[in-house]
This record gives C-alpha cells, structure tokens and sequence, in this order.
C-alpha cells in the first residue's frame, strides 16, 4: 500500500527576500497548465467542460479568481520550502 512520505518542511521560515519569489513561481505554473492546456486544443470557457475542452481557468494569472491563485500559490510555497528543508539556499544574483 502506497504511503506518501513528504519532505517535513514544518520547521521551515521563508526569508523575507524569497517571498516574492512565490508569486513569482505561482503565476509561472499557471502559465505552464494553461500552455499545456491550451496545446492539447482547450480553449476559454464560462464553464468548464471536459467534452468539449473547454476551462474558465484560461485566463492570464492576473485576471484568475483569488481561490484559483491560492492553489498556484500553495504548490510554490511547497515546493520553496522543501528546497530549504533540504539544506539548499535561494538567492537571488
């Protein structure tokens, strides 16, 4: 049986000077769905309809819904602090 085993990050702290960079590598990830979404042939919808490949979500990053965000949001934080929890450091040049 299948037992997920994530990196424990709750003792990471994000610096100050890499929270900008969650937002940054939230609207990044939006923009690779909606790039894969949209080479597959889906296109805007009101209302999203898998027979027809349509999603309300193809919209640039700054027009999605808060809710939409949160989640683009949520995999970037994750994914920075499971970086930190691994000992590497971010830094911008």
């Amino acid at each position: 049986m299948y037992e997920p085993e994530p990196i424990d990050v709750s003792g990471v702290t994000i610096p100050p000077e890499v929270e900008a960079l969650i937002e940054h590598l939230a609207e990044n990830a939006h923009d690779v769905w909606a790039r894969h979404r949209l080479a597959d042939g889906w296109t805007y919808g009101l209302e999203r309809d898998d027979q027809v490949k349509k999603h309300p979500c193809l919209v640039p990053y700054d027009v999605l819904p808060d809710s939409e965000k949160q989640y683009d949001r949520a995999i970037s934080l994750g994914t920075v602090k499971a970086i930190l929890a691994l000992g590497y450091r971010i830094e911008k040049e």
